[in-house]
Protein backbone atom coordinates (compact mmCIF):
# COMPACT_ATOMS: atom_id res chain seq x y z
CA UNK A 1 0.00 0.00 0.00
CA UNK A 2 0.99 3.24 -0.72
CA UNK A 3 0.38 5.15 2.28
CA UNK A 4 -1.36 4.30 6.25
CA UNK A 5 -4.61 6.21 6.79
CA UNK A 6 -5.75 6.45 10.75
CA UNK A 7 -9.47 7.27 11.89
CA UNK A 8 -9.82 9.39 14.68
CA UNK A 9 -12.72 10.32 16.82
CA UNK A 10 -14.60 9.99 19.77
CA UNK A 11 -17.14 7.30 20.48
CA UNK A 12 -19.92 6.58 18.23
CA UNK A 13 -19.38 9.46 15.02
CA UNK A 14 -19.19 6.81 12.84
CA UNK A 15 -15.67 5.56 12.23
CA UNK A 16 -16.39 1.90 12.32
CA UNK A 17 -19.16 2.41 9.61
CA UNK A 18 -16.30 4.66 7.25
CA UNK A 19 -13.49 1.73 7.64
CA UNK A 20 -16.38 -0.64 6.37
CA UNK A 21 -17.08 1.71 3.79
CA UNK A 22 -13.28 2.29 2.74
CA UNK A 23 -12.27 -1.19 2.51
CA UNK A 24 -15.29 -2.83 1.07
CA UNK A 25 -16.25 -5.32 3.60
CA UNK A 26 -17.91 -5.40 7.23
CA UNK A 27 -14.57 -6.77 9.08
CA UNK A 28 -15.44 -4.32 12.00
CA UNK A 29 -18.23 -4.16 14.42
CA UNK A 30 -21.00 -1.72 14.30
CA UNK A 31 -23.43 -0.69 16.65
CA UNK A 32 -25.15 2.09 18.07
CA UNK A 33 -23.56 1.54 21.50
CA UNK A 34 -20.44 4.24 21.82
CA UNK A 35 -17.00 2.52 22.43
CA UNK A 36 -17.69 -0.95 20.56
CA UNK A 37 -14.26 -0.98 18.83
CA UNK A 38 -11.07 -1.49 21.56
CA UNK A 39 -8.52 -2.32 19.63
CA UNK A 40 -7.12 -0.60 16.43
CA UNK A 41 -7.82 -2.47 13.60
CA UNK A 42 -5.85 -2.35 10.02
CA UNK A 43 -7.60 -3.12 6.37
CA UNK A 44 -6.54 -2.77 2.59
CA UNK A 45 -8.90 0.18 1.71
CA UNK A 46 -9.70 1.41 -2.08
CA UNK A 47 -11.49 5.33 -2.68
CA UNK A 48 -11.81 5.47 -6.32
CA UNK A 49 -8.04 5.38 -7.76
CA UNK A 50 -6.83 5.27 -4.00
CA UNK A 51 -5.27 2.43 -3.02
CA UNK A 52 -3.83 2.89 1.16
CA UNK A 53 -3.72 0.73 4.34
CA UNK A 54 -6.49 2.00 6.92
CA UNK A 55 -6.41 1.79 11.03
CA UNK A 56 -9.81 1.61 12.94
CA UNK A 57 -9.13 3.03 15.83
CA UNK A 58 -11.44 3.12 19.49
CA UNK A 59 -12.84 6.42 20.50
CA UNK A 60 -11.35 9.36 22.68
CA UNK A 61 -12.56 8.95 26.34
CA UNK A 62 -10.73 10.86 28.86
CA UNK A 63 -9.89 8.72 31.44
CA UNK A 64 -6.46 7.89 34.04
CA UNK A 65 -4.07 5.28 31.70
CA UNK A 66 -4.67 2.36 33.91
CA UNK A 67 -8.27 2.35 33.40
CA UNK A 68 -9.69 0.10 29.88
CA UNK A 69 -10.75 3.56 28.36
CA UNK A 70 -6.55 4.67 29.28
CA UNK A 71 -5.45 1.18 27.84
CA UNK A 72 -8.06 1.56 24.53
CA UNK A 73 -6.61 5.63 23.35
CA UNK A 74 -3.01 3.96 24.26
CA UNK A 75 -3.85 2.12 21.24
CA UNK A 76 -5.31 4.82 19.22
CA UNK A 77 -2.29 6.85 19.74
CA UNK A 78 0.12 3.91 18.58
CA UNK A 79 -2.23 4.27 15.31
CA UNK A 80 -1.64 8.00 15.10
CA UNK A 81 2.01 7.92 15.16
CA UNK A 82 1.64 4.61 12.28
CA UNK A 83 -0.20 6.29 9.72
CA UNK A 84 0.89 9.07 7.64
CA UNK A 85 -2.60 10.70 7.00
CA UNK A 86 -5.66 10.61 9.90
CA UNK A 87 -9.17 11.44 9.08
CA UNK A 88 -10.62 13.56 12.00
CA UNK A 89 -14.56 12.17 11.78
CA UNK A 90 -16.91 14.60 13.85
CA UNK A 91 -20.51 13.96 14.01
CA UNK A 92 -22.21 16.63 12.17
CA UNK A 93 -25.54 15.90 13.35
CA UNK A 94 -24.71 16.29 16.91
CA UNK A 95 -22.38 19.33 16.63
CA UNK A 96 -18.44 19.31 18.21
CA UNK A 97 -18.74 18.47 21.77
CA UNK A 98 -15.30 19.42 24.38
CA UNK A 99 -13.79 15.99 23.59
CA UNK A 100 -13.85 16.91 19.52
CA UNK A 101 -11.65 19.99 20.55
CA UNK A 102 -9.61 17.98 22.59
CA UNK A 103 -8.93 15.80 19.73
CA UNK A 104 -8.12 18.44 17.74
CA UNK A 105 -5.88 19.83 19.69
CA UNK A 106 -4.11 17.22 19.54
CA UNK A 107 -4.27 16.33 16.34
CA UNK A 108 -2.78 19.65 15.63
CA UNK A 109 0.19 19.17 17.73
CA UNK A 110 1.66 16.10 16.11
CA UNK A 111 2.09 18.04 12.95
CA UNK A 112 0.88 15.53 10.50
CA UNK A 113 -1.78 16.07 7.81
CA UNK A 114 -5.17 15.65 9.05
CA UNK A 115 -8.98 15.73 7.29
CA UNK A 116 -11.16 16.88 9.21
CA UNK A 117 -14.62 14.66 7.97
CA UNK A 118 -18.23 15.70 8.89
CA UNK A 119 -20.08 12.30 8.91
CA UNK A 120 -23.84 11.87 8.90
CA UNK A 121 -24.25 15.09 7.09
CA UNK A 122 -27.49 13.52 5.44
CA UNK A 123 -29.37 14.25 8.20
CA UNK A 124 -31.63 17.16 8.63
CA UNK A 125 -30.20 19.89 10.54
CA UNK A 126 -26.60 18.91 9.93
CA UNK A 127 -25.52 22.15 8.65
CA UNK A 128 -24.54 23.77 11.59
CA UNK A 129 -22.52 20.51 13.00
CA UNK A 130 -20.40 20.79 9.69
CA UNK A 131 -19.90 25.06 9.79
CA UNK A 132 -18.55 24.12 13.58
CA UNK A 133 -16.28 22.02 12.48
CA UNK A 134 -14.24 25.04 10.75
CA UNK A 135 -13.87 25.87 14.32
CA UNK A 136 -11.21 23.08 14.74
CA UNK A 137 -8.63 24.96 12.77
CA UNK A 138 -7.73 22.05 11.00
CA UNK A 139 -8.75 22.96 7.15
CA UNK A 140 -12.07 22.92 5.32
CA UNK A 141 -14.15 19.62 6.64
CA UNK A 142 -15.67 17.46 3.58
CA UNK A 143 -19.00 16.38 4.42
CA UNK A 144 -20.01 12.87 3.99
CA UNK A 145 -22.13 9.77 5.22
CA UNK A 146 -20.13 6.74 5.45
CA UNK A 147 -23.33 4.68 5.62
CA UNK A 148 -25.25 5.63 2.38
CA UNK A 149 -21.95 6.12 0.67
CA UNK A 150 -22.35 10.07 0.06
CA UNK A 151 -19.37 12.26 -0.11
CA UNK A 152 -17.18 9.91 -1.07
CA UNK A 153 -15.56 11.51 -4.19
CA UNK A 154 -15.07 14.73 -1.78
CA UNK A 155 -12.86 12.65 0.33
CA UNK A 156 -10.66 11.37 -2.16
CA UNK A 157 -10.09 15.09 -3.38
CA UNK A 158 -9.34 16.12 0.18
CA UNK A 159 -6.69 13.02 0.65
CA UNK A 160 -5.16 13.65 -1.86
CA UNK A 161 -4.59 17.37 -1.11
CA UNK A 162 -3.69 16.81 2.42
CA UNK A 163 -0.77 14.46 0.99
CA UNK A 164 0.34 15.57 -2.06
CA UNK A 165 0.10 14.33 -5.61
CA UNK A 166 3.23 12.22 -5.27
CA UNK A 167 2.63 10.85 -2.27
CA UNK A 168 -0.45 9.42 -2.47
CA UNK A 169 -0.29 8.00 -6.11
CA UNK A 170 3.41 6.46 -6.09
CA UNK A 171 5.20 4.65 -9.35
CA UNK A 172 3.34 1.56 -10.23
CA UNK A 173 5.17 -1.19 -9.41
CA UNK A 174 5.73 -4.30 -12.07
CA UNK A 175 4.32 -7.21 -11.57
CA UNK A 176 5.13 -10.26 -12.90
CA UNK A 177 2.76 -13.27 -14.06
CA UNK A 178 1.86 -16.05 -12.40
CA UNK A 179 0.22 -19.20 -14.04
CA UNK A 180 -2.86 -20.71 -12.61
CA UNK A 181 -3.33 -23.92 -11.89
CA UNK A 182 -7.08 -25.30 -11.60
CA UNK A 183 -7.21 -28.75 -10.51
CA UNK A 184 -10.24 -30.96 -10.92
CA UNK A 185 -12.55 -31.80 -7.95
CA UNK A 186 -11.66 -35.32 -8.29
CA UNK A 187 -8.01 -37.06 -9.40
CA UNK A 188 -7.68 -38.37 -12.42
CA UNK A 189 -5.99 -40.77 -11.67
CA UNK A 190 -7.63 -44.14 -11.67
CA UNK A 191 -7.34 -47.10 -9.19
CA UNK A 192 -3.82 -48.07 -8.39
CA UNK A 193 -1.83 -46.06 -10.53
CA UNK A 194 0.69 -44.38 -8.63
CA UNK A 195 1.58 -40.59 -8.06
CA UNK A 196 3.76 -38.14 -6.59
CA UNK A 197 2.91 -36.92 -3.18
CA UNK A 198 3.57 -33.25 -2.94
CA UNK A 199 6.01 -31.96 -0.58
CA UNK A 200 5.31 -29.66 2.33
CA UNK A 201 6.03 -26.26 1.41
CA UNK A 202 7.43 -24.75 3.88
CA UNK A 203 7.16 -21.14 3.32
CA UNK A 204 3.81 -20.43 2.36
CA UNK A 205 2.57 -18.15 4.88
CA UNK A 206 0.14 -19.83 7.55
CA UNK A 207 -3.04 -18.50 9.43
CA UNK A 208 -4.21 -18.91 12.62
CA UNK A 209 -6.75 -18.42 15.18
CA UNK A 210 -6.38 -18.10 18.89
CA UNK A 211 -9.41 -19.21 20.24
CA UNK A 212 -10.72 -19.61 23.69
CA UNK A 213 -13.00 -18.99 26.87
CA UNK A 214 -12.62 -14.75 27.87
CA UNK A 215 -9.96 -14.59 30.16
CA UNK A 216 -7.64 -16.86 28.68
CA UNK A 217 -4.99 -15.08 27.93
CA UNK A 218 -5.41 -14.97 24.06
CA UNK A 219 -4.03 -11.20 23.59
CA UNK A 220 -1.67 -11.69 26.06
CA UNK A 221 -0.46 -14.57 23.98
CA UNK A 222 -0.26 -12.71 20.87
CA UNK A 223 1.18 -9.51 22.23
CA UNK A 224 4.05 -12.15 23.61
CA UNK A 225 4.49 -13.72 20.12
CA UNK A 226 4.79 -10.03 18.55
CA UNK A 227 6.58 -8.73 21.58
CA UNK A 228 5.02 -5.48 21.70
CA UNK A 229 1.37 -4.56 23.03
CA UNK A 230 -0.13 -4.51 19.61
CA UNK A 231 -3.34 -5.86 21.79
CA UNK A 232 -5.15 -5.01 24.27
CA UNK A 233 -5.04 -6.40 27.83
CA UNK A 234 -6.30 -6.70 30.81
CA UNK A 235 -7.26 -8.27 33.87
CA UNK A 236 -11.22 -7.83 32.84
CA UNK A 237 -12.67 -10.35 30.80
CA UNK A 238 -14.27 -10.07 27.08
CA UNK A 239 -11.76 -6.61 26.96
CA UNK A 240 -11.27 -8.35 22.83
CA UNK A 241 -14.54 -7.98 20.10
CA UNK A 242 -13.32 -7.77 16.83
CA UNK A 243 -11.19 -10.65 15.04
CA UNK A 244 -7.90 -8.82 14.65
CA UNK A 245 -5.53 -10.17 12.47
CA UNK A 246 -1.53 -9.67 12.65
CA UNK A 247 1.61 -10.54 10.54
CA UNK A 248 4.99 -11.48 11.87
CA UNK A 249 7.84 -13.66 10.92
CA UNK A 250 8.89 -17.05 12.45
CA UNK A 251 11.87 -18.45 11.57
CA UNK A 252 11.48 -16.66 7.81
CA UNK A 253 7.97 -17.64 7.53
CA UNK A 254 4.99 -15.59 7.31
CA UNK A 255 2.71 -15.89 10.12
CA UNK A 256 -1.23 -14.38 10.10
CA UNK A 257 -2.36 -14.55 13.28
CA UNK A 258 -6.45 -13.65 14.13
CA UNK A 259 -7.04 -12.84 17.83
CA UNK A 260 -10.37 -13.47 18.39
CA UNK A 261 -13.34 -12.63 21.48
CA UNK A 262 -13.43 -14.74 24.02
CA UNK A 263 -16.76 -17.25 23.86
CA UNK A 264 -19.11 -18.20 26.56
CA UNK A 265 -22.03 -20.86 26.42
CA UNK A 266 -24.81 -19.80 23.95
CA UNK A 267 -27.20 -19.41 26.88
CA UNK A 268 -25.21 -16.87 28.31
CA UNK A 269 -24.57 -14.76 25.38
CA UNK A 270 -27.15 -12.77 25.06
CA UNK A 271 -26.39 -8.90 24.21
CA UNK A 272 -25.91 -8.07 20.75
CA UNK A 273 -23.07 -7.10 20.85
CA UNK A 274 -21.20 -10.17 22.08
CA UNK A 275 -23.58 -12.10 19.83
CA UNK A 276 -21.69 -10.26 17.14
CA UNK A 277 -18.22 -10.76 18.72
CA UNK A 278 -18.77 -14.45 18.19
CA UNK A 279 -20.16 -14.60 15.12
CA UNK A 280 -17.13 -12.58 14.01
CA UNK A 281 -14.42 -15.42 16.20
CA UNK A 282 -16.56 -17.67 14.38
CA UNK A 283 -15.68 -16.26 10.74
CA UNK A 284 -12.41 -15.98 11.82
CA UNK A 285 -11.92 -20.00 12.75
CA UNK A 286 -13.41 -21.25 9.27
CA UNK A 287 -11.11 -18.63 7.67
CA UNK A 288 -7.91 -19.97 9.21
CA UNK A 289 -5.72 -23.16 8.75
CA UNK A 290 -4.55 -23.90 12.35
CA UNK A 291 -6.69 -22.70 15.31
CA UNK A 292 -4.77 -23.04 18.75
CA UNK A 293 -7.43 -23.41 21.40
CA UNK A 294 -6.08 -21.47 24.92
CA UNK A 295 -6.98 -22.95 28.19
CA UNK A 296 -6.65 -21.17 31.38
CA UNK A 297 -4.40 -24.49 32.94
CA UNK A 298 -5.27 -23.23 36.61
CA UNK A 299 -9.01 -24.58 35.29
CA UNK A 300 -8.68 -26.56 32.43
CA UNK A 301 -11.13 -28.75 30.86
CA UNK A 302 -14.53 -26.53 31.75
CA UNK A 303 -17.47 -27.58 29.51
CA UNK A 304 -17.24 -24.63 27.01
CA UNK A 305 -13.26 -25.43 26.63
CA UNK A 306 -14.65 -28.91 25.34
CA UNK A 307 -16.98 -27.61 23.21
CA UNK A 308 -14.78 -25.27 21.60
CA UNK A 309 -12.55 -28.28 20.83
CA UNK A 310 -15.26 -29.43 19.15
CA UNK A 311 -16.66 -26.86 17.19
CA UNK A 312 -13.14 -26.12 15.56
CA UNK A 313 -13.18 -30.70 14.69
CA UNK A 314 -16.39 -30.09 12.84
CA UNK A 315 -14.90 -26.77 10.96
CA UNK A 316 -12.26 -29.24 9.78
CA UNK A 317 -9.76 -27.01 10.97
CA UNK A 318 -6.39 -28.29 12.32
CA UNK A 319 -6.19 -27.71 16.14
CA UNK A 320 -3.60 -27.21 18.72
CA UNK A 321 -4.27 -27.27 22.53
CA UNK A 322 -2.46 -24.39 24.63
CA UNK A 323 -2.22 -24.80 28.36
CA UNK A 324 -1.93 -20.95 29.61
CA UNK A 325 -1.09 -19.35 32.76
CA UNK A 326 1.51 -22.55 33.32
CA UNK A 327 3.19 -19.85 35.66
CA UNK A 328 0.76 -19.65 38.06
CA UNK A 329 1.05 -23.66 38.56
CA UNK A 330 2.70 -25.06 41.50
CA UNK A 331 2.65 -28.88 40.86
CA UNK A 332 3.70 -28.73 36.99
CA UNK A 333 4.61 -32.49 36.74
CA UNK A 334 1.51 -33.90 38.45
CA UNK A 335 -0.53 -31.58 36.35
CA UNK A 336 0.97 -32.63 33.30
CA UNK A 337 0.05 -36.06 33.56
CA UNK A 338 -3.45 -35.52 34.58
CA UNK A 339 -3.68 -33.20 31.67
CA UNK A 340 -2.83 -35.41 29.27
CA UNK A 341 -4.76 -38.15 30.43
CA UNK A 342 -7.66 -35.97 30.50
CA UNK A 343 -7.21 -34.81 26.42
CA UNK A 344 -7.13 -38.60 25.35
CA UNK A 345 -9.80 -39.57 27.33
CA UNK A 346 -12.26 -36.47 26.59
CA UNK A 347 -11.34 -35.49 23.44
CA UNK A 348 -11.59 -38.83 21.34
CA UNK A 349 -12.80 -37.61 17.86
CA UNK A 350 -9.15 -36.02 18.17
CA UNK A 351 -7.03 -38.50 19.35
CA UNK A 352 -3.26 -37.07 19.07
CA UNK A 353 -4.01 -33.72 19.04
CA UNK A 354 -0.75 -31.70 20.10
CA UNK A 355 -0.99 -29.88 23.78
CA UNK A 356 1.53 -27.69 24.53
CA UNK A 357 2.13 -25.92 27.98
CA UNK A 358 2.85 -22.36 28.18
CA UNK A 359 2.72 -18.92 29.45
CA UNK A 360 1.89 -16.01 27.39
CA UNK A 361 3.15 -13.89 30.45
CA UNK A 362 6.97 -15.12 30.43
CA UNK A 363 7.03 -16.43 27.29
CA UNK A 364 7.58 -19.97 27.94
CA UNK A 365 6.41 -22.64 25.93
CA UNK A 366 6.56 -20.33 22.93
CA UNK A 367 8.59 -22.11 20.36
CA UNK A 368 7.51 -25.37 21.24
CA UNK A 369 3.76 -23.98 20.39
CA UNK A 370 4.71 -23.05 17.30
CA UNK A 371 6.69 -26.18 15.77
CA UNK A 372 3.35 -27.67 17.36
CA UNK A 373 1.58 -25.14 15.17
CA UNK A 374 3.78 -26.07 12.24
CA UNK A 375 3.92 -30.16 12.49
CA UNK A 376 0.04 -30.21 12.44
CA UNK A 377 0.07 -27.47 9.34
CA UNK A 378 1.79 -30.29 7.99
CA UNK A 379 -0.33 -33.10 8.82
CA UNK A 380 -3.77 -31.10 7.78
CA UNK A 381 -2.10 -30.46 4.19
CA UNK A 382 -0.82 -34.01 3.66
CA UNK A 383 -1.99 -35.86 0.44
CA UNK A 384 -1.63 -39.15 0.16
CA UNK A 385 -1.23 -41.03 -2.97
CA UNK A 386 -4.23 -43.28 -4.66
CA UNK A 387 -2.06 -46.51 -5.19
CA UNK A 388 -1.23 -46.56 -1.31
CA UNK A 389 -5.02 -45.63 0.17
CA UNK A 390 -6.45 -48.38 -2.26
CA UNK A 391 -3.23 -50.98 -1.00
CA UNK A 392 -4.78 -49.77 2.45
CA UNK A 393 -8.28 -50.29 2.01
CA UNK A 394 -7.51 -53.77 0.54
CA UNK A 395 -5.53 -54.47 3.33
CA UNK A 396 -8.61 -53.25 6.10
CA UNK A 397 -11.40 -55.63 4.47
CA UNK A 398 -8.84 -58.53 4.67
CA UNK A 399 -8.84 -58.06 8.29
CA UNK A 400 -12.40 -56.88 9.02
CA UNK A 401 -14.77 -57.13 6.23
CA UNK A 402 -17.52 -54.79 5.77
CA UNK A 403 -20.75 -55.97 7.19
CA UNK A 404 -23.67 -57.92 5.61
CA UNK A 405 -26.53 -55.67 5.42
CA UNK A 406 -30.18 -57.01 4.40
CA UNK A 407 -27.86 -60.08 3.65
CA UNK A 408 -25.95 -58.57 1.08
CA UNK A 409 -22.20 -57.39 2.03
CA UNK A 410 -20.78 -54.17 1.44
CA UNK A 411 -18.10 -54.10 -0.93
CA UNK A 412 -15.34 -51.01 -1.21
CA UNK A 413 -14.22 -50.79 -4.74
CA UNK A 414 -11.94 -47.73 -4.41
CA UNK A 415 -10.80 -44.73 -2.89
CA UNK A 416 -9.33 -41.37 -4.26
CA UNK A 417 -8.68 -37.82 -3.29
CA UNK A 418 -10.70 -35.23 -4.27
CA UNK A 419 -10.99 -31.41 -3.35
CA UNK A 420 -12.66 -30.16 -0.10
CA UNK A 421 -12.65 -28.62 2.79
CA UNK A 422 -13.09 -30.47 5.05
CA UNK A 423 -11.20 -33.54 3.62
CA UNK A 424 -12.68 -37.02 3.97
CA UNK A 425 -12.32 -40.27 2.43
CA UNK A 426 -14.27 -41.68 -0.90
CA UNK A 427 -14.88 -45.18 -1.30
CA UNK A 428 -16.11 -46.78 -4.67
CA UNK A 429 -18.88 -49.56 -4.75
CA UNK A 430 -21.21 -51.17 -6.24
CA UNK A 431 -24.79 -53.08 -5.86
CA UNK A 432 -25.23 -55.17 -4.12
CA UNK A 433 -23.44 -53.26 -1.40
CA UNK A 434 -19.52 -54.18 -2.05
CA UNK A 435 -16.73 -51.74 -0.93
CA UNK A 436 -14.59 -51.44 -4.49
CA UNK A 437 -11.69 -49.15 -3.52
CA UNK A 438 -10.68 -46.29 -1.63
CA UNK A 439 -8.65 -43.19 -2.35
CA UNK A 440 -7.92 -40.26 -0.75
CA UNK A 441 -10.16 -36.37 -1.26
CA UNK A 442 -7.88 -33.29 -2.09
CA UNK A 443 -8.57 -31.43 0.83
CA UNK A 444 -7.03 -30.23 4.05
CA UNK A 445 -7.21 -31.77 6.38
CA UNK A 446 -6.45 -34.86 4.55
CA UNK A 447 -9.94 -35.91 3.73
CA UNK A 448 -10.89 -38.54 1.52
CA UNK A 449 -13.63 -40.17 -0.70
CA UNK A 450 -14.75 -43.92 -0.90
CA UNK A 451 -16.39 -45.48 -3.95
CA UNK A 452 -18.65 -48.77 -2.63
CA UNK A 453 -21.92 -50.07 -3.01
CA UNK A 454 -24.73 -48.84 -1.17
CA UNK A 455 -22.92 -46.10 0.63
CA UNK A 456 -26.44 -45.50 2.98
CA UNK A 457 -26.63 -48.83 4.66
CA UNK A 458 -21.94 -48.29 5.93
CA UNK A 459 -22.60 -48.53 9.31
CA UNK A 460 -21.18 -45.95 11.36
CA UNK A 461 -19.17 -48.33 13.77
CA UNK A 462 -17.63 -49.51 10.08
CA UNK A 463 -16.73 -45.88 9.05
CA UNK A 464 -14.95 -45.10 13.00
CA UNK A 465 -13.25 -48.75 11.72
CA UNK A 466 -11.30 -46.38 8.82
CA UNK A 467 -10.90 -43.30 10.53
CA UNK A 468 -8.87 -44.84 13.06
CA UNK A 469 -6.94 -47.34 11.15
CA UNK A 470 -5.79 -43.97 8.56
CA UNK A 471 -4.22 -42.29 11.77
CA UNK A 472 -2.71 -44.91 12.63
CA UNK A 473 -0.95 -46.03 9.65
CA UNK A 474 -0.93 -42.65 7.77
CA UNK A 475 0.37 -40.70 10.88
CA UNK A 476 -2.48 -38.47 11.05
CA UNK A 477 -3.43 -37.56 14.27
CA UNK A 478 -4.79 -34.71 15.42
CA UNK A 479 -6.83 -33.72 12.72
CA UNK A 480 -10.02 -33.83 11.70
CA UNK A 481 -10.94 -36.93 9.28
CA UNK A 482 -14.19 -37.55 7.47
CA UNK A 483 -14.94 -40.28 4.87
CA UNK A 484 -17.60 -39.62 2.01
CA UNK A 485 -18.98 -42.65 0.60
CA UNK A 486 -20.46 -42.74 -2.84
CA UNK A 487 -21.94 -45.21 -5.34
CA UNK A 488 -20.77 -45.67 -8.07
CA UNK A 489 -23.00 -45.64 -11.30
CA UNK A 490 -23.96 -48.99 -12.54
CA UNK A 491 -23.38 -49.09 -16.70
CA UNK A 492 -26.80 -52.07 -17.10
CA UNK A 493 -29.62 -49.96 -15.12
CA UNK A 494 -30.72 -47.65 -18.17
CA UNK A 495 -31.15 -51.14 -19.67
CA UNK A 496 -32.90 -52.52 -16.68
CA UNK A 497 -35.17 -50.15 -16.56
CA UNK A 498 -36.19 -50.35 -20.42
CA UNK A 499 -37.32 -53.91 -19.84
CA UNK A 500 -39.59 -53.20 -17.86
Amino acid sequence: MSFTVAIIGRPNVGKSTLFNRLVGKKLALVDDTPGVTRDRRPGDAKLVDLKFRIIDTAGLEQSSPDSLQGRMWAQTEAAIDEADLSLFVVDAKAGLTPADKTLGEMLRRRGKPVVVVANKSEARGSEGGFYDAFTLGLGEPCPISAEHGQGMLDLRDAIVAALGEERAFPPAEDVAETNVDIRADIGSEGPGEEEIEPVYDETKPLRVAIVGRPNAGKSTLINRFLGEDRLLTGPEAGITRDSISVEWDWRGRTIKMFDTAGMRRKAKVQEKLEKLSVADALRAIRFAETVVIVFDATIPFEKQDLQIVDLVIREGRAAVLAFNKWDLVENWQELLADLREKTERLLPQARGIRAVPISGHTGYGLDRLMQAIIETDKVWNRRISTARLNRWLESQQVQHPPPAVSGRRLKLKYMTQVKARPPGFMISCTRPLKLKYMTQVKARPPGFMISCTRPEAVPESYTRYLINGLRNDFDLAGVPIRIHFRASENPYESKARKKR
